[in-house]
């Protein structure tokens, strides 16, 4: 008895991904960072009423400087920009976690088939992947935009009689197709080399032996096995597809009024800049709310990825 109770505990994947991640600093102040600003985000957009301004309220105070009443300023119709960032930040989380959906739903789908298969399949799928990659990303998803955005807006308003909101209805969705499907790309390389290194091992015949069909093969022991690398790399997906939207939404290609992202607000915010007097707020807080962000989410995706390697640290 004495030997058995001074045997360590069995310690689980996941108790040691946790404990790892509870150790990295930056990764816990990124989850914090993160979880903050969607609460936040949460608030202004479900329980307006317990905001002290709305987002589309207009006021005679334009141009105010950051004071206690405004902590980030007006802008130049006289509405709190704070409110204003907070709503961008939810547009721009929501067209990231939504691009990310849809690249990992694709890229898994892609990478897990073309690993498992192998052969042909896994060639001709992988020179696919090669074509896509040699292809301008931000060039397409702009392409994209302008050339079948307005044939898609015009049949939302011709089926379901939307009028104006199928401008920001058609543009979300667009910009949900277009960003997911440039960022697939690396999810099925990842994935694809994850079950490559899977496909062969003893489970896995055992489980063909007794007659398990592919499809169940790979999403009941070959994705499970794979999932830790799913999540690190769709967290990672989502700051680079942030900042794609921001980036065109600044270009006049992304978010159109009257809804806001972090990359119109900064676009808003240059175009105040002049010579005589210059609205540092308006750029200064999209902007810094936009990199503070960023920052967090890839502390966190840096965070996950070293708790769920399993070559890491076994002393946790």
């Amino acid at each position: 008895m004495g030997e058995l109770e001074s045997m360590p505990a069995l310690v689980t994947p996941g108790q040691r991904a946790r404990r790892r991640f509870v150790r990295n600093t930056p990764a816990v102040i990124g989850l914090i960072w993160v979880v903050t600003l969607v609460a936040l985000v949460l608030l202004v957009v479900l329980c307006p009423s317990l905001w002290p301004y709305s987002f589309e309220t207009t006021s005679d105070a334009q141009f105010q400087p950051p004071s206690y009443d405004h902590w980030f300023g007006t802008d130049i119709h006289g509405r709190d920009l704070l409110t204003r960032v907070l709503y961008g930040a939810g547009v721009s989380l929501l067209v990231g976690l939504a691009g990310a959906l849809v690249a990992v739903v694709n890229g898994v789908a892609w990478g897990a088939i073309a690993g498992y298969m192998g052969g042909w399949v896994d060639s001709v799928a992988m020179r696919i992947v090669d074509i896509l990659y040699s292809l301008p990303s931000i060039i397409f998803v702009i392409v994209l935009v302008t050339s079948l955005e307005g044939v898609f807006r015009g049949w939302l308003q011709a089926r379901f009689d939307l009028g104006p909101q199928a401008v920001g209805f058609s543009r979300l969705l667009f910009l949900f197709a277009g960003l997911g499907a440039i960022s697939w790309l690396n999810m099925a390389r990842i994935v694809r080399g994850q079950v490559l290194a899977l496909r062969n091992r003893a489970f896995i015949d055992a489980s063909l032996a007794l007659g398990a069909h592919p499809s169940r093969v790979i999403l009941r022991h070959i994705l499970p096995n794979v999932f830790g690398v799913i999540i690190v790399y769709a967290t990672l997906t989502v700051p680079a597809i942030i900042l794609y939207e921001s980036f065109l939404s600044y270009l006049g290609l992304g978010i159109q009024p009257p809804m806001a992202s972090w990359g119109s607000l900064i676009a808003d915010g240059a175009g105040q800049l002049n010579p005589v007097r210059t609205y540092w707020w308006l750029i200064v807080f999209p902007a810094g709310m936009l990199v503070v962000t960023l920052l967090a989410l890839n502390f966190l995706g840096d965070g996950l990825r070293d708790a769920w390697d399993p070559k890491g640290r076994q002393d946790l």
